[in-house]
């Protein structure tokens, strides 16, 4: 599977719920219109929980979640920063998320680093 983004990859928020924390996600989000699939549409799962809203997509061969449909606004898209090739992770601002207490209120609002929707 393979795509293309077009964002300012300068922050990401690194989330404490159990799939994120087991996943090592680092979560960057991204507009429908800056994302695009270029290939490996038809090698994608996806798991679904809880409200049953986010739509985890990883690689039904190896077991990768590069990206998902997120809870918080599942218009856009939500990249794993350790999936984009180039990037160097230590030169990106990570900030903390309690998903972990989130998960447990699904009429929670979404109080994390994406909440003022930019992307």
């Amino acid at each position: 599977m393979r795509f293309e983004i077009i964002t300012d990859l300068e922050r990401a928020s690194e989330c404490n719920c159990s799939i994120c924390r087991k996943k090592g996600y680092l979560h960057h989000l991204v507009r429908p219109e800056r994302f695009r699939l270029v290939s490996g549409a038809d090698d994608l799962e996806t798991y679904q929980f809880g409200t049953l809203t986010a739509r985890h997509q990883f690689c039904r061969h190896c077991g990768i979640s590069s990206f998902y449909r997120p809870r918080a606004d599942p218009r856009k898209f939500m990249i794993n920063v350790r999936c984009v090739d180039g990037v160097d992770i230590d030169r990106v601002s990570i900030e903390n998320f309690d998903g972990s207490s989130w998960e447990l209120r699904p009429d929670a609002p979404y109080t994390g680093i994406w909440k003022d929707g930019n992307a």
